[in-house]
């Protein structure tokens, strides 16, 4: 091989060191309720640093997706890695503990202990869970209020916050013991029009610092705004997906123009309360308070 060859090659695309891997990477992932099937054959993955969100009409698998990734809810097929652990593959409360000390929730619920203090709620997990001495994680605890614009209720109880209020605790303490990884579950859904704002921007700060994160989400500019890959999802499976400025601007499916057309013109939609599925997937947080 001539200098000549040797050079172009090592200018050549292909002579670049291949991409890192994934750090979160769902394959053929297929989940059923009894008959209901939900996931069929989801395929999807985020890398270091991304922030992916997942649209779609309600009951499509969104949230269930989510659920898969934390480990909650363990496919019939398929495989679920986040940063090379099998997630589909854990079986012991202590493996699941493990792993969702690397991945933050923030579900559309709340769920902050009613009896603890804003404060208390952001140290509990650090302190029982981490093994990590309490002044440390009650600094920790105060930066995080201060990064979501809570730093003045630290005394406060749940009960005492507005929604938006709460669901900022609940995104700093998911936030508590530094995760690789954070999952947002259409967080701002249970929240009156003007508190959606104050939300989303603490998310929009989050990405800009280069959080890993996914959402699922019916704020179609937001996820437009702060997204690097947009799926969209109908009926468990994926429709298609791609940058969101290709998905919004030119979508290719005729489904997604359509869903891109209703929501445009008209409220986010909200889950009904008697979804049989919803109903079996409402979480008890004592279950994660990790």
């Amino acid at each position: 091989m001539s200098i000549i060859d040797f050079e172009a090659r090592a200018a050549s695309p292909a002579a670049a060191a291949p991409p890192p891997a994934p750090l979160v990477s769902l394959r053929d992932v297929h989940l059923a309720f009894g008959h209901t099937e939900v996931l069929k054959g989801i395929d999807v993955e985020v890398r270091r640093g991304q922030a992916v969100s997942i649209i779609g009409p309600s009951g499509s698998g969104k949230s269930t997706i989510l659920r898969c990734v934390t480990g909650l809810l363990r496919p019939q097929r398929g495989e679920i890695e986040v940063d090379g652990l099998r997630v589909d593959e854990l079986r012991t409360e202590a493996e699941l503990i493990r792993l969702r000390r690397r991945v933050g929730f923030v579900f559309q619920q709340y769920n902050l202990f009613p009896h603890l203090s804003v404060l208390q709620n952001l140290v509990i997990s650090p302190v029982k869970v981490g093994g990590e001495p309490r002044a440390q994680a009650q600094a920790r605890a105060r930066e995080l209020l201060a990064k979501v614009r809570m730093e003045h209720k630290e005394n406060a109880y749940p009960g005492e916050l507005s929604g938006g209020q709460q669901q900022r605790v609940a995104i700093a303490r998911a936030l508590a013991l530094q995760p690789e990884l954070i999952l947002f579950d259409e967080v701002t859904s249970a929240l009156d029009p003007e508190m959606v704002g104050e939300v989303l921007t603490v998310i929009r700060d989050l990405v800009q610092d280069g959080l890993t994160c996914m959402l699922v989400t019916h704020e179609m500019r937001f996820a437009e705004e702060v997204s690097d890959t947009v799926y969209f999802t109908e009926a468990g499976r994926i429709v298609e997906s791609g940058p969101p400025s290709r998905l919004f601007g030119a979508p290719a499916s005729g489904r997604t123009r359509a869903f891109l057309q209703r929501s445009s013109g008209a409220p986010a939609a909200r889950k009904a309360a008697s979804d049989p599925i919803q109903n079996y997937l409402r979480i008890d947080p004592l279950r994660l308070a990790v």
